[in-house]
């Protein structure tokens, strides 16, 4: 539905049956729906030159696909670029259908027999090489050790630019750049593919009026180490599961790399444990921050510390100058997985991390800043970046944000962490309004990160979260008087939930996701009463998550790898396992346009795509170490696109699969 609530007619018209009209090749090519003004009826085109074709024929993608009905009713959409999805439409049958079709017919047959003329000349005419060739840059990958190589990212940067444009090789090792997307240039040129580096420097000229090509040798890698993603040094090295999975606390601040290749014996390590439970969960190498006064954050650390300690001095080189253990790496992705576009886009500076990423219902982008006191906003057409400076309410505390959600009014609002307060940022006057936790509550420690205000329109009530002894309030808006829920607890064992994400519904009832333990709270805003509900797969440390347009609550399963998500009206879950070992997903999101649910990783460098139907995963390689939060979806493209922040890379990344 619009957010206004009524939805747009749509009348589709089969491949097959426009094969039968004009005996023309047709494919369902992607296409980006313009949008269109009331009573208004539109034919969505998409032409390109067939690839290694010079004799002129064209091949129409997604022809007559689509005609657009607007019902009086529905307003222009703000994004000027793209239309609802489709699977929005109602039945060609209903009355509303019958209703658009019978009050345009004459007109849509006019635009049919207007747009095959259009078609047929189009095929007279031979296409401009770059212009119509939807190409602006093509080749072939291949190496001495597996001829062409398939699931290779290639990466393209245009000197000058802010931002890098990759693609995959298919199964013939080719690989090709979409003319739209690499303007005319001086390029520099690189890869991606474990074990591998490029031979010698990649670089060439991106000309107006042909595609380039160019073929890519790859050598061994001089230095395979250097090439390992956290989920590869944690396949490599010896250790059990448990030890292992104590692992996934540490990438919050840095590389699995950093530990493997330091020197620290036992009694070491136990010295940097303890210092880096000193340090804000925001700190990075390039900028550790210290938690204030009394404030740990060692927790359930303090009572493994010396088994750990002990397991890693046995996997770094305090014991030898060389690793005793062969390093494994996993195998390229191939198939679907090489059907995408990706780019990343730079920020700033370096010292940015953008922990969650969002698209407005204006289809502006925003990000928070995980170690900065900045709101950031991105255009995605241009790449250019305002930040908002947050005001610091609590001198000497670390500084940083988290959580970061959009209201029904078009508000943004932000979790500042140990700053202990939530603000809420007016685009339309840019000022920020903030609300401090009660003074009286806090402590050293305390960290207000999560919020929820999907459904605050629904009673005025804000939901938020204390860290610290994870104290659940929730603030009425008007008044600005909070209300503290404390703790929860499983009734079943009496311990605590160790709650991380905290997401409401449509009537602003919430769940609490218990990243220690398989629990899913809720609780009910009436009358306050905690429902919990167990994962199947114990161990499953569920952590972020959505709610989605039915009010299934959709979860990434930290500790089993995997998409869940809860159905309130049957009480029932259901979980699908990322291929990918010790992916580790961070947060889960469901495309409620194309049934597909999306989660990334802090360890893979690469993201994945569930089909819901079906239950296969499409995964999606990455150009470079990415550490991934935050996962977000713009179901206005089809298929949707997603979008990330890079936390350790400073840079956002727009993934587009092509199919």
């Amino acid at each position: 539905m619009h957010r206004n609530g009524h939805p747009p007619f749509v009348l589709s018209l089969e491949p097959g049956r426009m094969r039968n009209i004009m005996n023309l090749p047709l494919s369902a090519g992607k296409d980006r729906r313009p949008c269109f003004k009331r009573h208004e009826i539109a034919l969505v085109l998409s032409c390109r030159a067939l690839p290694g074709r010079g004799d002129g024929r064209i091949l129409i993608a997604g022809c007559f696909k689509q005609f657009i009905l607007r019902h009086p009713a529905f307003e222009r959409h703000p994004d000027s670029s793209s239309l609802r999805a489709a699977s929005m439409r109602p039945p060609i049958g209903s009355f509303a259908g019958r209703h658009a079709m019978h009050g345009h017919k004459k007109l849509l047959f006019a635009i049919i027999a207007g747009a095959t003329a259009f078609l047929v000349q189009a095929i007279a005419q031979p296409p401009m090489a770059h212009a119509q060739s939807g190409v602006a840059l093509t080749g072939q990958v291949r190496s001495a050790a597996e001829g062409a190589m398939e699931g290779v990212v290639v990466s393209a940067r245009k000197e000058g630019a802010s931002f890098t444009v990759s693609v995959v090789s298919d199964a013939q090792g080719r690989f090709s750049f979409p003319a739209d997307r690499l303007e005319p240039g001086e390029y520099a040129l690189d890869i991606r593919a474990v074990g591998f580096e490029l031979d010698g420097a990649g670089a060439l000229s991106v000309a107006a009026d042909a595609a380039a090509s160019v073929d890519l040798d790859l050598v061994p890698a001089r230095n395979l180490s250097a090439q390992l993603t956290n989920a590869e040094w944690l396949l490599s090295i010896p250790g059990t599961h448990r030890q292992k999975s104590f692992m996934l606390n540490c990438t919050s601040c840095h590389t699995m790399e950093r530990i493997v290749k330091s020197n620290y014996d036992a009694e070491g390590f136990l010295d940097v444990f303890e210092r880096m439970s000193l340090y804000y969960p925001g700190s990075m190498p390039t900028k550790p921050q210290r938690l204030a006064g009394t404030a740990s954050r060692m927790g359930r650390t303090r009572d493994v510390a010396g088994e750990i300690a002990e397991w890693l001095s046995s996997v770094n080189l305090s014991r030898s100058e060389t690793r005793q253990y062969a390093l494994q790496t996993l195998p390229r992705l191939t198939g679907d997985s090489t059907k995408v576009v990706i780019t990343e886009y730079d920020l700033p500076n370096a010292l940015i991390q953008p922990h969650d990423v969002i698209i407005d219902e204006e289809g502006t982008l925003w990000y928070s800043d995980f170690g900065q006191m900045f709101l950031g906003k991105m255009d995605t057409n241009t790449g250019e970046v305002t930040q908002y400076p947050i005001p610091v309410t609590k001198p000497g505390w670390p500084v940083g944000t988290l959580d970061l959600e959009a209201d029904r009014d078009g508000n943004i609002w932000i979790g500042v962490m140990y700053q202990a307060n939530i603000a809420r940022f007016d685009p339309k006057t840019e000022q920020f309004t903030q609300w401090n936790v009660p003074e009286e509550w806090q402590t050293d420690g305390s960290q207000t990160g999560h919020l929820a205000v999907r459904a605050t329109h629904v009673d005025g009530k804000i939901w938020m979260k204390n860290s610290d002894e994870t104290n659940i309030y929730r603030m009425d808006l008007a008044t600005g008087e909070f209300e503290d829920f404390g703790p929860q607890f499983d009734p079943e064992t009496g311990r605590k939930l160790g709650v991380y994400g905290l997401h409401s519904d449509s009537n602003n009832n919430i769940y609490l996701l218990d990243f220690s333990s398989n629990n899913i709270g809720k609780i009910d805003a009436d009358t306050g009463a905690l429902s919990v509900y167990k994962t199947p797969s114990e161990g499953s440390r569920p952590r972020r998550g959505r709610v989605d347009a039915q009010d299934r609550l959709w979860f990434a399963e930290y500790g089993t790898n995997a998409i869940g998500v809860f159905d309130p009206d049957t009480e029932s879950f259901a979980e699908w396992p990322v291929p990918t070992p010790w992916s580790a997903p961070y947060d889960a999101i469901y495309d409620n346009a194309h049934n597909q649910a999306w989660t990334g990783s802090m360890f893979t460098d690469r993201v994945s795509r569930l089909d819901v139907e079906t239950g296969l995963y499409t995964e999606y390689p990455l150009p470079r170490p990415t550490n991934i939060r935050r996962v977000f979806v713009d179901e206005r493209t089809n298929p949707g696109t997603l979008w990330i922040g890079n936390n350790h890379g400073a840079s956002i990344v727009k993934v587009e699969p092509l199919e």
